[in-house]
Formats: C-alpha cells, structure tokens, sequence
C-alpha cells in the first residue's frame, strides 16, 4: 500500500464517516436527575465541541477532568464528546450538559440557553483560520480554488469554516458560487480530506493541525499550510444556570489558575490551549458583530439561534 494512505481504515471510518463504514447510530440519550443519590457527589458532564473525532476528544480532556476532580469539593465533572457539530450544537439547543467548551459562535447560541461564559481556552491570537494543501497540489493562490472542493468541519465552525471563507471573500471568491464546499464532520476530517485528495484545501484551525504533526508526522509532512486569516476571540468555557453557585466559582478558579500549577503546563500542552483567561458574556460581542457582517455579504449561518 502506498504511504499516502498509511492511516489505517478504521481511523479513517470514524474521520471521514466514509460511506461502507458501520452505519451511523444516533447519539444515545442519557438520563439526568437534579440531585446525587444520597450519599454521592454530583457528577456534571462537560461537553467539548468536536475538534477531535470522540476516542481522541475523550483522551485529550480527560487529563483537564483527572486535574477538576482532583481539587473539586463535592462534585465531580465527567468529559463527554459528540459525535459531530450537529449533534453538540442540539445538546446545547437543549440545556443538557452542565459546562461546555463550545467555539464562539456556539458561544453566542448557549448564552441563549441559560449558559454563561467563566473563561476563554486559549490565546486569541492562536483562534484563527488556517488553509492546508498538498505539497504536490497546484493550489498557490485563492483564485486555484475555483471549481474546487474546500473542506471545513461545519458551517458552524468559526475558526474552520466562516473565518476562512470571509477571507476567500476578502480575496475577491464568491464563496458560495465559486467552490464546492463540503462539511465533513469534524477538524480531522476536514484535514484527512485534504491529504487524501478528495478536497482540494482544508480549512481548519491552528490546535487540531499542531495535534495532526504530532499523531501523524509522515502525512503531515505531505500537506501544508497555505493562507490564515486575522485571529478573533478564542473558544469559551460556559457553565448553566442550573449548576449551584460554589461549583461554578471552584471550576472557574481551577481553570484560570491551571497554567501556574506543577501539573498545568503539560496539560495545557495536551490540549493545544495556551491557558485559560478571564472572560465573560459580553467578551463574545465582537463575535455576534463579526457574524452579521459575515452573514451579509458571505452566506448565512445555519445555527438556531432562538
């Protein structure tokens, strides 16, 4: 077999949802009660937006869970992955995990929701859109894109989809008429794309193509990054309204003291994330600002967000 294709057929199942693979099953619906069984601490489930495919989501933040739990009084928080965009953008439409990691504009959906921000993942200048090619393509500037596949996580993806295609449309493209745009799932997917061949250029952002060299150095090192765009507000953390007030403040004070921890900065390496900073809700207005602009002279926004 060719080295172009070393990544093995079940990492590629579950990156690209090929047709052929095992069917997809609905996500199961899990059941949840106000209060622990006496006796047993509360256990909140915290939701991370699909950067990863859900077997690697689950091993990067569980060390951010082992670090929560190990300094948390009463309480415990387990991580929880999903299997696609859609899929976590519904459990915010329904109020149903306690914390959240979503991106910006699922930030601006939750505040909706009865969430409310208590810290931002990551640097701001590290939130920006990034386009990956072969180093065997044609691709040398936006114009080659015409009549091409693009490929991006979501529609809903700031940093991996609208980002990159404000900067197309910056450059002079009619995102909508001068691609083929297709929206594979997740940020490894849309990288896996890439690399196979079946789109022309990924879109994606910095983290999920750091963590890409580190798993698989030799494709990587076929593929490079091409054009970025102007960075914006980096990915929140989110706590509901529900969650009683001590929990919420212990979380947010273990979260911004982390990167000063014995353990904190090889953690936060293991995530890809700089440190987590103070923010709030009003933090994200530049994003609401910035997805109107976008909306009107791009491609609207396929997000609910009433």
């Amino acid at each position: 077999m060719s080295p172009r294709f070393r990544i093995g057929l079940a990492t590629l199942c579950v990156a690209l949802m090929l047709p052929g693979c095992s069917p997809r099953e609905p996500e199961k619906a899990l059941s949840y009660t106000t209060q622990a069984p006496e006796g047993q601490m509360p256990v909140y489930r915290f939701a991370v937006h699909p950067l990863y495919n859900p077997h690697k989501l689950v091993d990067t933040y569980q060390p951010l869970m082992d670090y929560l739990n190990a300094n948390l009084l009463n309480a415990r928080l387990e991580v929880e992955a999903s299997r696609d965009y859609p899929s976590y953008e519904a459990k915010i439409t329904q109020s149903d995990p306690a914390f959240l990691l979503p991106n910006p504009v699922q930030t601006l959906l939750a505040v909706k929701k009865g969430y409310r921000v208590i810290a931002m993942a990551g640097a701001p200048e590290d939130f920006k859109g990034i386009f990956l090619v072969r180093k065997d393509s044609n691709i040398r500037k936006p114009q080659d894109l015409i009549g091409k596949v693009v490929s991006y996580p979501s529609p809903t993806a700031l940093a991996a989809a609208i980002m990159p295609q404000y900067y197309l449309f910056n450059q002079g493209l009619n995102v909508q008429k001068d691609l083929v745009n297709t929206y594979v799932g997740s940020q490894e997917s849309s990288i896996l794309n890439a690399y196979l061949g079946t789109s022309a250029a990924a879109a994606t952002w910095p983290p999920p193509w750091r963590m890409f060299q580190k798993d698989h150095p030799a494709e990587a090192a076929q593929m490079m990054q091409i054009w970025e765009t102007p960075p914006l507000m980096n990915n929140s953390v989110m706590v509901h309204e529900s969650v009683p007030l001590p929990v919420q403040q212990q979380v947010k004070a273990l979260l911004l003291r982390l990167k000063d921890t014995p353990e904190g900065p090889a953690l936060l390496s293991g995530m890809e994330t700089a440190a987590f900073y103070p923010a709030d809700d009003q933090s994200y207005d530049v994003v609401q600002r910035y997805l109107q602009t976008f909306e009107q002279t791009v491609r609207p926004v396929q997000l609910q967000m009433n």
